[in-house]
């Protein structure tokens, strides 16, 4: 089958690492081969992962988006490549789509300084109060037109 071979040397890279080719969607059975799966065990999967929901065609065909893809593949690498279990994996695939829990604090001041804000308040009041009186910042009336 110099065919397949040919196919299968276009979806890894040297390193071993799977490239997901440009489409817009994947049939199951492509999500299976590229990633060395039965398409059962991805049937399994949706059953066990919530996040895996691939649509369906009309006629009833999964059809993966990318982002399905990159999951499936993720969770691949959960359970044979890391050793996780499936409640393991699942847990820790909701670790990982919460990262702002992760993130640090945004450097905030602990107290708001309410003097500055009045002051600044007081002195927009008087802007407003002189440029209704048609006064200008010098001090001078406008000219009559």
């Amino acid at each position: 089958m110099p065919g397949h071979s040919k196919s299968a040397a276009k979806k890894k890279k040297t390193n071993g690492e799977i490239v997901i080719p440009d489409k817009l969607y994947f049939r199951i059975g492509d999500v299976a081969e590229l990633l060395q799966l039965e398409p059962y065990v991805l049937r399994f999967w949706e059953t066990e992962f919530p996040q895996l929901k691939p649509v369906k065609s009309s006629s009833g065909q999964r059809m993966y988006r990318r982002r399905e893809v990159e999951l499936a593949l993720r969770i691949r690498t959960l359970l044979y490549e890391e050793g996780f279990t499936i409640p393991g994996a699942r847990e820790r695939l909701k670790l990982e789509a919460k990262p702002a829990k992760n993130q640090s604090a945004l450097p905030f001041p602990a107290a708001i300084d309410k003097s500055g804000l009045k002051r600044v308040r007081a002195e927009l009041q008087e802007l407003l109060t002189m440029l209704s009186s048609k006064v200008k910042v010098d001090g001078r009336k406008p000219r009559a037109s």
